[in-house]
C-alpha cells in the first residue's frame, strides 16, 4: 500500500486520466470480456424419440457442447425405434475461428496491460525518441486489424454454431425420425447469450483500438508540425516612433533652432519698429504739410 500511494503522490498514475491512458484500460478490460465469455462456453440442448413402440422411446436426449466448437466431434445416442440406439455426430467444425478470435483476445489484452505498465512506470522513457510511440502506433495498427477479421470470422462462425445445435436441425438427422409413426420433438434450446456478449465485446473491441490510433498517433510527433500554430506577425511599430523616423519626422524647415515654429518677430513683420516708424503708419506728418500748403 505504502508502495501504491507513493506512486498516486508521485503522479504516476495521471496519464491513466487522459484518452491514451483510459482508452488502454478499456481495452485491457473489453479483451478479457471478449476471450472469457467465448473460450468458457460450454452449452446443451435436449430433444425426444417417442417411437410407436413406447419401451424403445428416449425423452431425454442431450447433447453437450463447448469451446472451441469442434462438433463434429460431439455425439449422441438416439433409438432406432427397431430395438436399438443409434450413435450419431453434429456436423461441422468451427473450431478456426473461435480459437482465432481468443488467441486475438489473449494477445490484446497481454499487450494493454504491458503497454499500460509501460505508461505508468516509464512514459518519459515512452516518448524518448518517438521510439515508443511509434512502435505502439503500429502494434495497434495491427490489433485493429485483427480485431476486424477475428470479430467478422467469428460472427460468421457464431451463425454456423447455432445452425448445427439447433434442435430442429439435428432432429433431422435421426433416422428414427423420418417416420411419421414416431414422434421427435425438441425440448431445450441451447442458451447462446454468451457467444453472442462475446461477439459485441469482439467488435467493441475493433471500436476502442480503431479510436486509440488518433491518440497513439499524435504521441509520435508526426502530426506536430501541421498542428502548429502561424507564427505572430511583428507588432508595428508606435505612431510616435514612425512619425520620428519617417516622414513626418524630417526636419521642419519652419522649426527654428529647437526643433518648432517659432517666428522671430524681433527682426520681422510687425515687430520692425523702425521700419513701420519711417515709411509706414507714422508717416504722418505729409498730409499736415500739404494741408498747410493749401
Amino acid at each position: 500500500m505504502d508502495i501504491v500511494n507513493q506512486l498516486v503522490a508521485g503522479g504516476q498514475f495521471r496519464v491513466l486520466k487522459v484518452p491514451l491512458g483510459f482508452i488502454k484500460v478499456l481495452e485491457w478490460i473489453f479483451a478479457i470480456f471478449a476471450f472469457s465469455t467465448c473460450g468458457s462456453y460450454s452449452g446443451t440442448f435436449r430433444m425426444s424419440v417417442e417411437c410407436k413402440n413406447r419401451t424403445e422411446s428416449n425423452l431425454k436426449i442431450g447433447v453437450d457442447f463447448e469451446y472451441p466448437f469442434r462438433l463434429h466431434q460431439v455425439y449422441f445416442d438416439a433409438p432406432t425405434c427397431k430395438g436399438g440406439n443409434d450413435r450419431l455426430f453434429l456436423v461441422g467444425d468451427y473450431s478456426s475461428s473461435a480459437e482465432f478470435f481468443v488467441t486475438i483476445a489473449v494477445f490484446a489484452f497481454l499487450y494493454s496491460m504491458a503497454a499500460l505498465s509501460v505508461y505508468v512506470f516509464a512514459f518519459e522513457k515512452y516518448r524518448e525518441n518517438n521510439k515508443g510511440p511509434l512502435i505502439d502506433f503500429g502494434v495497434t495498427c495491427v490489433f485493429t486489424f485483427m480485431w476486424l477479421v477475428s470479430s467478422a470470422a467469428w460472427a460468421k462462425g457464431l451463425s454456423d454454431v447455432k445452425t448445427a445445435t439447433d434442435p430442429e436441425k439435428v432432429l433431422e438427422l435421426i433416422p428414427a425420425c423420418e417416420h411419421e409413426v414416431n414422434r421427435c420433438r425438441e425440448v431445450h434450446d441451447p442458451v447462446m447469450s454468451g457467444l453472442n456478449t462475446s461477439v459485441v465485446f469482439g467488435f467493441l473491441n475493433l471500436i476502442l483500438w480503431a479510436g486509440n490510433l488518433w491518440f497513439v498517433f499524435k504521441e509520435t510527433g508526426i502530426v506536430a508540425p501541421f498542428m502548429r500554430q502561424p507564427p505572430a506577425q511583428e507588432k508595428q511599430p508606435a505612431a510616435q516612433d514612425a512619425y520620428g523616423q519617417g516622414g513626418y519626422g524630417q526636419p521642419d524647415p519652419y522649426a527654428g533652432s529647437q526643433g518648432g515654429y517659432q517666428p522671430d518677430y524681433s527682426q520681422q513683420g510687425y515687430n520692425q519698429a523702425g521700419d513701420y516708424g519711417q515709411g509706414g503708419y507714422e508717416q504722418q506728418g505729409a498730409p499736415t504739410s500739404f494741408s498747410n500748403q493749401m
